[in-house]
């Protein structure tokens, strides 16, 4: 078995050694595009671990068992995985090669998931894994990697299997160990929108305050000729930095509303797109950061995109308020209103509702395959949310300023995922519905 592959070997290039994030990233590296150096630590050293814990039968018994003791099964694993060394096999190089990144790089380090069964068409898993930034010391280094090991059995990624047909037992946990990029700016890119277009969003710091749906980021579009079409600034009040490089910009509301992207670094952000994709084949969704030396590629997985028919919005529609945010890029969907400020109240939101909330993040994926439709005040094309919702044909607009404020519970409601536009009744006078690509309403008593 081979624990430490480096992402410039030959072995980086297999899915099935070291996941399909670590694949990806190496084929672009190869390819000669701009990626942080690093090695992953491969699918063995997790199937080490867990025969070196004696985890199998409980592995086995998460999907094959009922209720509690499913429940049990997976408690164990995780509670083994945080509370038991790593086996002297896998712990030995794993420290060596880290200890030799560190002296070459001088840098602090990073510990990102790549399970087997992320990053693929239709089961992307965005955000329902595990990624720790800014690790300095050994302990927090491999508590890191036992965490990201023990993530694959977590309920939220548990639950995203199971309604993708994956047992967690038929799989392995592969981890990306990378120097930590000193971000000034950073964010995520769609080499094709629905609309044909390709689309940035950007904010300051690191990027997860935009993949966990923290902040509504500026919004970039260009032509597939990659010519700027579109931009828009996003009030990026809050930005994630690590506590060695503090933010370039302090997120008051003047500063917060300034271009994190020139001109030209568009540009140059929307030429590692086509690039990115040309490489795939598909078109892709990447995660980016900008340090002082230039673009960094962190991430590119296939994009799921859905082709959908254009509503015909007829004139009772055109006569209600909306408002506008970042479309996720899938679909139509209306359903009554569900104004949500707390996770304590999503049992509340009725199959077919429409969810209304401030901040949209990986956790509401529990909630994505009962609901018409998300609306939320912060976010933005590119979170990891966002890739859930395009993957089951889920409407979602976010960065809807004021929506919970605006849009009353229990209203009407219509969320067009491809234009990002929200509108809703002012009364209960129509009911509406969406057949053969038309809006159809009807006049209720």
């Amino acid at each position: 078995m081979k624990f430490i592959i480096p992402l410039s070997a030959p072995e980086a290039s297999d899915a099935n050694c070291v996941g399909p994030k670590a694949a990806n990233l190496a084929a672009l590296g190869r390819a000669g595009l701009p990626i942080p150096d690093g090695f992953c630590l491969s699918a063995d050293a997790y199937r080490m671990q867990i025969a070196a814990l004696g985890l199998e039968q409980a592995a086995r018994g998460v999907f094959s068992s009922d209720g509690p003791q499913a429940r049990r099964y997976a408690l164990d694993i995780k509670l083994a995985f945080a509370d038991k060394p790593i086996t002297p096999a896998v712990v030995e190089p794993l420290l060596g090669s880290w200890r030799a990144l560190v002296e070459k790089t001088s840098c602090l380090t990073v510990v990102r998931s790549s399970a087997l069964v992320e990053d693929r068409f239709g089961s992307s898993f965005a955000g329902q894994f595990e990624t720790f930034l800014g690790l300095q010391n050994e302990p927090d280094f491999l508590t890191a990697v036992r965490a990201c090991w023990a993530a694959l059995w977590s309920t939220r990624a548990l639950r995203y299997m199971a309604t993708h047909d994956l047992d967690p037992a038929d799989t392995a946990m592969a981890l990306l160990v990378q120097p930590l990029v000193s971000a000034r700016a950073a964010g995520g890119g769609l080499s094709r929108t629905a609309e044909g277009s390709m689309l940035i969003n950007a904010t300051w710091g690191l990027g997860s305050a935009i993949a966990q749906g923290e902040v509504t980021p500026d919004r970039y579009v260009l032509s597939r000729e990659g010519a700027i079409q579109e931009v828009t600034a996003g009030p990026k009040y809050h930005a994630v930095t690590c506590e060695h490089r503090p933010s370039p910009i302090v997120p008051r509301r003047r500063a917060a509303m300034q271009r994190c992207l020139n001109d030209e670094q568009v540009l140059e952000l929307g030429r590692l797109l086509t690039l990115a994709e040309q490489l795939s084949g598909m078109p892709v969704e990447i995660e980016w950061a900008l340090d002082d030396s230039g673009f960094k590629l962190l991430q590119s997985r296939p994009l799921h995109l859905q082709a959908e028919p254009l509503a015909e919005i007829d004139d009772i529609w055109l006569r209600q308020p909306k408002l506008r945010g970042q479309p996720a890029g899938a679909g139509w969907g209306s359903g009554r209103a569900y104004v949500v400020n707390c996770e304590c109240e999503l049992s509340r939101v009725a199959p077919g509702g429409v969810l209304v909330t401030k901040m949209a993040g990986p956790a509401l994926s529990q909630i994505l395959p009962t609901v018409a439709a998300v609306v939320a005040e912060l976010g933005g094309s590119t979170s990891h949310l966002a890739s859930l919702a395009r993957e089951r044909g889920i409407p979602m607009v976010l960065g809807v300023p004021d929506a919970t404020g605006r849009i009353p519970d229990g209203a009407l409601v219509a969320v067009d995922g491809v234009s990002g536009i929200v509108r809703w009744m002012k009364s209960d006078r129509y009911a509406v519905g969406f057949h053969n690509g038309k809006i159809i309403q009807t006049e209720t008593t």
